[in-house]
C-alpha cells in the first residue's frame, strides 16, 4: 500500500470529512477529541480505534513493510501507531525486525504508541528468540530517556513474566531510571511503566513480588513504589491476601 492509500483509509475509518490529498487543518472526529484528552500527544489525532489500526497494520505488514517503515512520515498519532504495530506484525528474520525496532524506539514520545509497540512485539516470545531479544532490550535498560525506560518496563511485563526470566525481570525493573525526584512530574511515564509492571508481577508471581517489595534491596523511588501498590490494590488479578500485605508496606 502507498502512503496516500493508507492515509485515505485512516480518514475513512475515522469518519473525518477530508482526504489525505487535502492539507491538515486540525479537524478531527469526536473519538479523536476523547482520545486526545486521554493521551496528550503532540501529533494530530484522527480518532481511529486501535482494533482498526491493528487490522490495517497487519495488512501493511504482509506487503512491503520495509517500504512503509521507510516512507512513513509519522505525521499523526495513527501513522506513528501503525509504525509501531507493523514492526511487531512483520514476518522476517529476527535481526531485520530488531534493526527496525532499534531505529524506532528512540523516536517514541507517546505512552500509547509505546505500549502498542511493546504489546505487538510478540516475536520475542518464541523460545529461540527470548534470549536474543532480552539482550537487545537490555541495551535500553541503562537509558535515562523516559520512553526508552518505559519500553523496557512494558516489554518485560508483556513478554518476560515467566519462570525462566522472573528473577531477571525483577532485577531489571529495580534498576530502571525513573528520575531524580520521587514525584509524578519527574519521568512520569517511566514511573508509571515500572509501577504497572511491578503490579502485574504481583498478579502472576505474588510471593516473589511480596518478597521484592519487602526487601531492603528494593530501589524503587517512593512514588513508583506506592503507585505499584495502588495498582495492585485496584487489580482484580491480585488476591486479597496479597493486597492487604502490600497495603501495610506503603511508604
Amino acid at each position: 500500500m502507498e502512503i496516500k492509500e493508507i492515509k485515505d483509509e485512516l480518514y475513512k475509518l475515522a469518519g473525518a470529512e477530508k482526504s489525505a490529498a487535502k492539507s491538515d487543518d486540525g479537524s478531527s472526529s469526536q473519538y479523536a477529541d476523547f482520545s486526545k484528552a486521554l493521551n496528550p500527544t503532540s501529533l494530530p489525532m484522527l480518532g481511529v480505534r486501535l482494533p482498526e489500526l491493528r487490522k490495517l497494520a497487519k495488512k501493511i505488514a504482509k506487503d512491503d513493510y520495509k517500504k512503509f517503515l521507510g516512507q512513513n512520515p509519522m505525521d499523526s498519532f495513527e501513522m506513528e501507531t501503525l509504525q509501531a504495530m507493523v514492526i511487531g506484525y512483520a514476518k522476517d528474520d529476527l535481526s531485520e525486525i530488531l534493526a527496525c525496532a532499534d531505529d524506532f524506539i528512540p523516536k517514541i514520545h507517546d505512552w500509547s504508541v509505546n505500549d502498542s509497540f511493546c504489546q505487538t512485539f510478540k516475536i520475542c516470545e518464541k523460545p529461540q528468540n527470548q534470549k536474543i531479544c532480552w539482550d537487545f532490550f537490555m541495551k535500553y535498560a541503562q537509558s535515562h530517556r523516559e520512553f526508552e525506560v518505559r519500553v523496557v518496563a512494558v516489554m518485560l511485563m508483556s513478554h518476560y513474566l515467566n519462570d525462566d526470566y522472573i528473577d531477571d525481570v525483577i532485577q531489571a525493573l529495580d534498576s530502571l531510571y525513573t528520575g531524580e525526584r520521587p514525584d509524578k512530574s519527574d519521568y512520569y511515564y517511566a514511573k508509571m511503566g515500572v509501577a504497572w509492571a511491578v503490579a502485574t508481577l504481583a498478579a502472576k508471581f505474588p510471593e516473589k513480588c511480596l518478597s521484592y517489595m519487602k526487601s531492603p534491596q528494593n530501589h524503587l523511588d517512593g512514588w513508583t513504589y506506592n503507585k505499584a501498590i495502588q495498582k495492585m490494590c485496584e487489580s482484580f488479578r491480585v488476591n486479597e491476601e496479597i493486597k492487604e500485605k502490600m497495603k501495610a508496606l506503603r511508604k
